[in-house]
């Protein structure tokens, strides 16, 4: 009897079969369906190829923080296209203008060229992206169009559409991160019970690739002791509202710390010797944007190794004031950096430490964080630490609060003393008090928009005349609708939202949308805006917080005050939890 070759027995994937499964993601409306199908792959996935799965399924190469990008334009894309399948680059663009979605050109061609077997693996199609995305240099156009056009010739035509689309991020899959993990959970750790074991190591890792590989390479308890590390950023502790000083006090147990709440972009600082990496609350890499931040670091920090947690504030030298967010955000570029951090220097308020000296300090208390915190942020350059203070007493959590209002910040966070840093946690161990915490409604809320209504009259020129917005329901990882928006927005931003939302319009109600009413256009949950209304109130039409007996939650005269999604994920928007809280508290004073 002959062997069966070892080829046989250690077969990988195929990129073929990978695109099959991202075929039934795509078109399945349901998050359910999402989950087992998700399921079904990483059974079927070897160990070896599960961390590059994963990061394929998130259209990307590599971690979210890592700046690993693989930087092909569209009309690249479509030259490699026109280049695979021997037609003309003009034809591609063509097809393109009328379809909208180059994954889908690339489908058509590839099946006009009849391109049926495709045996390569995904692990040899990752590693050629991973190459265009390391293609540095002389000639970097022309070498990273040429492989990815030899990578379409060797593909069938499903595979095509799903490998053009990761180049441009628009990967059309609407999965979220608490959905892989479900998956993940269901799949290899003993079921959805244990996700919450996967969903904790991430938010101390933000790698859902190394949360696969470690549980299917080894177990459950390696996932559980995953920890904090310099240069991967820990996924932001976030905080809850109350009304007033003394509902806060009562509810942390009758002591208090107070920080100031200053209205900049949270920069998480990693310092790994004499190298520093700085990361948005989203995951993002912003080192190089901020060359202010890391002199402050370098000069101020004395410490080997640390993990620190900020709020950066442009600051305005000649009238010795803060600037408001609108203008802190024109730090966020990659061009003109210099001339921008001199124009618009900023100062990093420093309120937490994570990780410091080889040591993680996330199961410190909050005391003993701050303790260390003082010890290590020296002078005020432009890192200004934030110690903050404890009190037991509502007045003076009052002279604190009305202070922070003259210097026209937003408020106070209240924590409590004897908390943990939770990565990646929303709850009363934080809480934020604004200025209108109480009485009607007048703090705003972050919305993520969901599609939009065709315009008429005037509006008819900008392409979309109303918006669809919802928030986001933490506890079933979808995004459910608040309000329509059809006010706030210059003609500028009209045309704007138009342009970036054709970008990423899809053919159906994303699976992760739970949605009663139906926009002309529905577009991927990634654009978040921050909405003021005159209050929130009880809608059947509105999905937000929705119960089979319960009417959904919805903004009363909402209107756009600004774009948040250069330092939030839609996932970051206002939860149904606290759109609820909001909801209590608007009447809270009455």
């Amino acid at each position: 009897m002959s062997e069966i070759p070892l080829s046989v027995t250690i077969q990988k994937m195929t990129f073929a079969k990978l695109a099959e499964y991202l075929d039934r993601l795509e078109e399945t409306s349901s998050r359910l369906s999402l989950i087992d199908i998700l399921a079904e792959l990483f059974n079927e996935a070897k160990d070896e190829e599960i961390k590059e799965i994963v990061y394929l399924i998130q259209g990307r190469v590599a971690p979210f923080y890592e700046p690993v990008e693989i930087g092909m334009a569209e009309k690249s894309v479509a030259a490699a296209i026109a280049q695979a399948y021997g037609v003309e680059k003009e034809e591609v663009l063509s097809s393109f203008g009328q379809i909208g979605d180059l994954g889908k050109v690339a489908q058509n061609l590839n099946s006009q060229a009849k391109i049926t077997d495709s045996h390569i693996a995904v692990k040899e199609v990752f590693a050629q992206l991973l190459q265009i995305a390391r293609t540095s240099g002389e000639g970097t156009v022309d070498k990273k169009l040429n492989i990815l056009s030899d990578l379409l010739k060797q593909i069938n035509a499903s595979s095509a559409k799903h490998l053009a689309r990761i180049p441009l991020g628009t990967s059309r899959l609407g999965i979220g991160d608490p959905t892989v993990l479900d998956g993940l959970a269901k799949a290899r750790a003993g079921g959805r019970e244990n996700r919450k074991i996967l969903e904790a190591a991430y938010n101390k890792t933000s790698d859902l690739g190394l949360i696969a590989q470690t549980l299917c390479q080894n177990d459950l308890k390696s996932v559980e002791e995953l920890d904090v590390e310099v240069g991967r950023p820990i996924r932001s502790q976030l905080a809850e509202r109350l009304p007033d000083a003394k509902t806060i006090l009562e509810k942390m147990g009758g002591e208090v710390h107070m920080q100031y709440k200053y209205d900049g972009f949270r920069v998480q600082i990693h310092k790994n010797g004499d190298q520093v990496r700085l990361f948005s609350r989203n995951l993002e890499e912003t080192t190089a944007m901020m060359p202010d931040v890391i002199a402050g670091v370098k000069k101020q920090i004395k410490a080997k190794t640390a993990i620190f947690d900020s709020e950066a504030l442009a600051y305005n030298k000649d009238s010795e004031e803060f600037l408001p967010f609108q203008e802190t955000t024109k730090r966020r570029r990659k061009y003109q950096v210099e001339e921008m951090a001199e124009a618009l220097p900023l100062k990093a308020f420093v309120f937490d430490v994570m990780y410091l000296n080889g040591t993680s300090l996330v199961d410190l208390s909050l005391r003993d964080r701050m303790e260390k915190l003082t010890q290590t942020v020296s002078g005020d350059g432009v890192l200004i630490a934030q110690p903050g203070e404890f009190t037991q007493e509502v007045e003076k959590i009052e002279t604190v609060f009305n202070d922070a209002l003259t210097k026209g910040l937003e408020g106070l966070v209240l924590k409590k003393p004897d908390s943990k840093y939770e990565a990646g946690a929303r709850n009363f161990n934080w809480v934020k008090l604004k200025r209108h915490s109480a009485g009607e409604l007048k703090d705003t809320v972050d919305c993520v928009i969901l599609g939009y209504v065709f315009g008429r009259g005037k509006r008819a020129e900008f392409g979309a005349g109303a918006l669809l917005v919802g928030v986001y329901d933490s506890q079933k990882d979808e995004f459910v609708t608040v309000s329509k928006i059809g006010t706030g927005l210059s003609d500028e931003e009209w045309r704007e939202i138009h342009q970036r939302a054709d970008k990423i319009k899809l053919e159906r109600k994303p699976a992760r949308v739970n949605s009663i009413l139906v926009p002309s256009v529905w577009i991927k949950p990634e654009i978040v805006i921050e909405v003021l209304a005159d209050e929130i109130t009880r809608s059947p039409v509105h999905t937000a917080g929705k119960t089979e007996n319960e009417p959904g939650f919805a903004l009363r005269f909402p209107r756009l005050v600004r774009f948040r999604d250069s330092d939030k994920k839609a996932e970051d928007a206002t939860t149904v939890k606290e759109l609820i809280e909001m909801y209590k508290l608007q009447y809270s004073a009455k």
